[in-house]
């Protein structure tokens, strides 16, 4: 069957790229592999009505292409775990505190942190995002090197640590400074991660609900349980073979799978050098859980639910009323593998139990999303080691007719924001030509 494009997933940028392309009168395929849409945005209603988040989730001031997108649909907005009362916890294998300063800073460390915050705030000032090339040597360096050479102490270098992986990224001593840098520039912060530019936001009606209404405007348009096994280009127009041998023809074709599940398609007509670059692009192994209670019964404790682990979880934050979103890092995404499965929820509830209380052990629901073995992501958030940004190089984020990519890895600092953003320039690009 001929189209005028294909679009290869199902995520928001797929989908994005799809109903612009559709609104312009293109004849547009959507291939997903799953049996639904939205890729790493997942969500679940509770017999109460409340409304879960099993992926991406938060956003804030700044992702203004998500925001508009938002709009657009018709969905709302409304404030995330930032307006929640009381104070962030932080747990080590030592002790477990509650608010500033963590419990292992000693006098001078919080002086050292503020000092060393501005510093990395004024360097990424000197990046410029679209040509970050030009810095190579900050591309050698990790974040957590370069905290040792401003000067900055163990326990704040532990600080920033524990933060990162919060964020279920990969570890500051094996993130590139460029890639920190730039993503800090495309995102303007006071500080290396500020959570009102980044995460003050969430769609009350569910991140998911982004898919779903754009795949609904799609109708017919989208396609699941259709996994892609070889995609070809050449002057004739393109070819897309799904894994059971069923086979589409289009003059263009939109890329929007992640990183890992792309590099498990036998591409044919790319460049060599376009090639080598998506290869070289990587995602944080992670995994997300979910844990709904009856009542945020952490407030009685004077916590907002927010926190920072050394544990096998990295953070949690309350996404819901009484639901507690948590992350597991990459760096210990191994360790909850090597957990049976059948003692993983009581392991984990263990963990929330020891931060906010023994009420933690009695959820009503608990979900967990292994983003990290899941065949169709492989990955969670996009990950920078030092000296990718050079292997992967300009051609990061760009087009190769008659291939255009799109996806949250395609932009500067990834997440739902950068879906939509190369979502909408993928289309743009191809309506352009």
């Amino acid at each position: 069957m001929k189209h005028d494009v294909i679009v290869l997933g199902a995520g928001i940028a797929g989908l994005t790229a799809a109903r612009d392309l559709m609104r312009a009168g293109v004849d547009v395929l959507v291939l997903e592999a799953r049996d639904r849409v939205g890729g790493r945005v997942e969500q679940a209603t509770l017999p109460d009505g409340r409304i879960v988040q099993l992926g991406g989730e938060v956003v804030g001031h700044a992702h203004t292409a998500y925001l508009q997108l938002v709009g657009e649909l018709g969905l709302t907005l409304t404030e995330s775990y930032v307006g929640e009362p009381g104070q962030i916890v932080r747990a080590t294998s030592e002790d477990v505190s509650v608010g500033d300063p963590p419990h292992w800073f000693e006098p001078g460390d919080w002086a050292c942190h503020e000092r060393v915050t501005a510093a990395f705030v004024a360097l990424a000032k000197t990046v410029d995002p679209g040509n970050p090339w030009e810095h190579p040597a900050l591309d050698r360096l990790s974040v957590g090197a370069w905290l040792r050479a401003e000067g900055a102490s163990s326990n704040v270098v532990r600080l920033w640590e524990i933060g990162q992986l919060s964020l279920a990224s990969g570890s500051y001593e094996r993130t590139s400074l460029l890639a920190a840098l730039r993503k800090n520039v495309v995102v303007p912060s006071n500080g290396h991660y500020d959570v009102n530019d980044w995460e003050c936001l969430r769609v009350a009606e569910g991140s998911a609900a982004v898919a779903m209404r754009l795949a609904s405007g799609l109708g017919h348009r989208v396609r699941t349980g259709a996994p892609v096994a070889a995609v070809t280009a050449g002057p004739a127009g393109c070819q897309v073979r799904l894994v059971e041998g069923e086979t589409f023809t289009a003059s263009a074709i939109v890329c929007a799978l992640p990183v890992g599940p792309l590099r498990q398609v036998d591409f044919r007509g790319l460049s060599q050098a376009r090639l080598d670059s998506l290869h070289q692009q990587r995602q944080a192994r992670a995994a997300k859980v979910t844990i709904a209670y009856d009542t945020p019964f952490w407030r009685d404790g004077g916590h907002n639910g927010l926190s920072e682990s050394e544990l096998v979880m990295g953070s949690t934050w309350a996404q819901n009323t009484g639901v507690l979103s948590a992350l597991v890092p990459p760096e210990r995404f191994g360790v909850l593998q090597g957990i049976p499965p059948h003692l993983r929820q009581a392991e984990l509830l263990a963990e929330v139990a020891g931060m906010f209380g023994p009420e933690a052990l009695a959820p009503r629901s608990f979900y967990l999303r292994m983003w990290g073995s899941d065949p169709w992501t492989q990955g969670y958030v996009t990950q920078w080691l030092p000296g990718d940004v050079m292997a992967v190089g300009p051609l990061h984020g760009t087009h190769e007719p008659p291939f255009y990519f799109c996806g949250s890895d395609q932009w500067v600092a990834g997440y739902l924001e950068g879906a939509v953003r190369t979502g909408r320039g993928a289309a743009e690009a191809v309506l352009a030509r």
